[in-house]
């Protein structure tokens, strides 16, 4: 299979509606032993004693009062259709390809702007945090959504424990960068490593959470294992999965996507309907699941919880 830089794609190259449709029909055939999760044995305080071969259960989660009261995209869905390009480019092939990736151990530097910079081992950074189900929509550029019962906490708790200087405005993530267990890095689809970015009073929001499950169950491999950043008010690739560094920066950080088409993906990657993406339309969507296309909501939904962070900006500027 050739793998094109985004930039070099042409709108003629994209899958069309039908392929699509199709392609989700058959996928729906396939046994659950073909895409089997794999997943490590770490976070022993977090976790009940499962099977290896099948996403573990995470315990002593709290429900949230950030949950909507939507129907929750089947749990099938959600674990076999994927963007991870450090992976693969095919939306199906995260959950092949990344089977065997190995999170356990797991080391998260965090540093920059802050007064307390420290490397932390995965289960020492979680255990201070209660952990909770939150159930939030997920919208793709790619005009695709979901709706995901998420397992995580706020990032404003790691704010404040890491205590960010006055010059701290922006927080920097980057992904792990290891083309051996990440297959997907070998080809230069992307700048690697993967790099996104908030500003802090958006990190601070507590919509804002660093998610380690969905649906109850340690975060499967393909949906970014073990930890990721999950901002719903924004579009999917905004947020960053397999999370090693997080950096409080005065500047501006220059995540992925921006740099590698600069035309078409923006910093802040807020969802508006009425700033179209150069090759397709963002008015509609489709729920995963559901043949007819919704509106799309401003913000996907969250605006009256987050547009006043966005007060007097062109968003269409700012996009």
């Amino acid at each position: 299979m050739i793998i094109k830089r985004v930039n070099s794609i042409k709108p003629s190259e994209i899958t069309d509606e039908a392929t699509y449709v199709n392609r989700r029909e058959f996928l729906r055939s396939f046994s659950l032993s073909t895409l089997a999760i794999v997943t490590g044995a770490g976070l022993p305080a977090l976790l009940k004693s499962k099977p290896a071969q099948a996403a573990l259960a995470l315990g002593n989660i709290e429900k949230s009062r950030y949950t909507l009261n939507e129907e929750k995209t089947p749990f099938e869905d959600i674990t076999r259709y994927n963007n991870f390009y450090e992976f693969s480019t095919d939306k199906e092939g995260p959950a092949v390809f990344a089977r065997s990736f190995k999170t356990d151990p797991w080391t998260i530097r965090i540093d920059g702007e802050v007064n307390k910079p420290a490397s932390y081992q995965l289960e020492e950074f979680i255990k201070p945090y209660t952990l909770e189900e939150r159930v939030y929509r997920l919208r793709c550029v790619e005009a695709w959504s979901m709706v995901i019962p998420w397992v995580g906490f706020a990032f404003a708790e790691v704010i404040k424990k890491v205590e960010p200087t006055s010059k701290a405005k922006f927080v920097e993530f980057t992904t792990l960068h290891d083309p051996e267990r990440m297959p997907g890095q070998r080809r230069r689809v992307l700048e690697w490593p993967y790099v996104e970015g908030l500003r802090i009073d958006e990190a601070a929001h507590p919509l804002t959470i660093l998610a380690v499950g969905l649906y109850g169950k340690l975060l499967p491999n393909q949906n970014g294992a073990p930890i990721r950043l999950v901002v719903p008010w924004k579009y999917g690739f905004k947020n960053i999965k397999s999370i090693v560094r997080i950096r409080f920066t005065e500047h501006q950080p220059k995540n992925t996507w921006s740099v590698s088409a600069p035309g078409e993906y923006g910093f802040y990657a807020n969802v508006n309907p009425t700033a179209d993406h150069p090759r397709w339309s963002q008015v509609r969507e489709r729920r995963i699941g559901e043949f007819f296309k919704r509106e799309t909501l401003m913000f996907n939904g969250y605006a009256d919880e987050v547009a006043g962070l966005y007060r007097g900006m062109d968003l269409k500027k700012y996009f």
